[in-house]
């Protein structure tokens, strides 16, 4: 288990990230490559992604250069995941070519001593090496994650909206004790659930506050930097629940009677809502172009079944309380 200490301060300094990391998302689905566990929920992801590795003529990068430097397993280095790279590729990628090699040296005899790194490893504290790794990472990225950055950020910007209500009705702790069933919020302290092997652990902020970064590719325990000196940062699963942007409308007789009722473009956006979506991830979601989701929005907000509210650059669709009785009686979901 993982300990994450708490003060005042801290709470005050917690926040959820508003994009996907990038850099992460590549540790993550290396990790999911490596493991069947969840392998129903990446199904499509796992076919796509192998299929695209091998037309790009990566399979023996991944093999003997990706997949032992992130292995699935109680370590791998914190230089890999940059605390910058959220939301920013090229930042991380920038900041895994400008590690230390004295940081590189100590974080690979670490992987060396917990599951063993592969003898070539050493060449990382090199520049050159650093940079020919982060084109291996480059091309990676974009062929088994750019092509899902869509539905991710779609998803993340969900968790966003649920964080957000968990704030509104409690404060950060009200967040905080929200987070799924792998964060258990024991106030000052919150809980991690952590692979066994690793033992217990106890990260203590020192006022520094903490990151909190949902991803999509990351199944089951959460995950923190190994170093607590680093920024304190959290890589937590959304574990894939059925939610709108998941699985096409229609196809199950629970949702028949609200597709009849109001046609099935509307009838995903109307569930999409329930989680919070702007106007473009509820095209995205019902397959139709932005002015013809913009068209539904407007219907369902004048019928009284969604409020919007401008967030930035963009609108936000939330369910009202006569949205989430229709979304209740027809189609058995979460309204």
């Amino acid at each position: 288990m993982l300990r994450i200490h708490f003060s005042d301060g801290d709470l005050a300094r917690t926040r959820v990230a508003a994009a996907p990391d990038p850099v992460w998302e590549i540790a993550a689905s290396l990790h999911r490559l490596q493991s069947r566990k969840g392998r129903w929920a990446y199904a499509g992801w796992h076919r796509t992604a192998r299929q695209q590795l091998r037309d790009k003529g990566l399979e023996r990068v991944l093999r003997s250069v990706l997949l032992p430097l992130y292995p699935r397993a109680a370590y791998f280095p914190d230089f890999l995941t940059p605390a910058d790279a959220v939301g920013d590729f090229d930042t991380g990628m920038e900041s895994i070519v400008a590690t230390p090699p004295q940081r590189v040296l100590a974080e690979l005899a670490v992987l060396d001593r917990t599951v063993g790194a592969p003898a070539w490893a050493g060449r990382l504290t090199g520049l050159d090496a650093r940079k020919e790794l982060v084109g291996m990472l480059r091309a990676y990225h974009a062929a088994a994650v750019a092509p899902y950055e869509e539905q991710a950020q779609a998803r993340i910007e969900a968790e966003r909206v649920a964080r957000c209500r968990g704030l509104l009705d409690g404060g950060v702790e009200g967040m905080l004790s929200g987070l799924g069933p792998m964060l258990r919020w024991r106030p000052p302290v919150l809980e991690a659930s952590y692979p066994r092997q690793t033992g217990d652990r106890d990260l203590y902020l020192d006022g520094r506050g903490l990151t909190l970064v949902p991803s999509y590719f990351n199944w089951g325990e959460p995950v923190a930097f190994a170093d607590p000196q680093l920024p304190p940062v959290l890589w937590y699963s959304l574990l894939h629940e059925p939610g709108p942007l998941d699985a096409p409308y229609g196809s199950d007789a629970s949702e028949r009677p609200l597709t009849n009722l109001l046609g099935r473009a509307r009838a995903v956006a109307l569930r999409a809502a329930a989680t919070g979506a702007t106007t473009a991830e509820m095209a995205r979601a019902a397959g139709v172009s932005a002015s013809s989701a913009s068209r539904h929005a407007t219907a369902l907000r004048d019928a009284g079944l969604i409020t919007t509210v401008r967030h930035g650059p963009a609108v936000l669709h939330t369910l009202t309380p006569a949205g989430a009785s229709l979304l209740r009686a027809g189609t058995g979901g979460p309204g």
